[in-house]
């Protein structure tokens, strides 16, 4: 359990800006790509919170950076209409409706800032 609580707080977090940013930021730079980033973030933090931290980092990080390339793929055949569920506002927004090419390079942005933190923390870790 010990494990697990830096990921849940993380996860909490995170996902409590991103849920800030929806309600309140209606575009520009933080709206457009840092959402894009940070939601790669709480994804790698629910994966890990779920696994009680025991997976490895960097497989875990380009796991959600390549989970999120399928979830943008998807959006680019409108996979929420294909499913029915195009009338239903939440399911647009969790889900997505418009493919943008920059939105994967925000995602593996967040995937390569979660693998530098994890090798910056080993760094510290072992040094002590």
């Amino acid at each position: 359990m010990k494990k697990r609580i830096p990921y849940i707080c993380g996860f909490l977090l995170l996902t409590l800006a991103e849920v800030l940013i929806a309600l309140f930021i209606h575009g520009g730079f933080v709206r457009n790509y840092l959402g894009d980033v940070i939601v790669v973030w709480v994804v790698y933090c629910f994966v890990q919170a779920i696994a009680g931290g025991r997976l490895n980092g960097y497989i875990t990080a380009v796991g959600v950076m390549i989970f999120a390339f399928i979830v943008e793929f998807l959006q680019k055949i409108n996979i929420v209409d294909l499913l029915g569920l195009g009338g239903i506002k939440f399911f647009r927004t969790l889900i997505g409706t418009s493919f943008s090419p920059v939105d994967l390079i925000c995602y593996a942005a967040g995937s390569a800032i979660i693998c530098a933190v994890i090798f910056i923390k080993r760094k510290i870790t072992n040094k002590s």
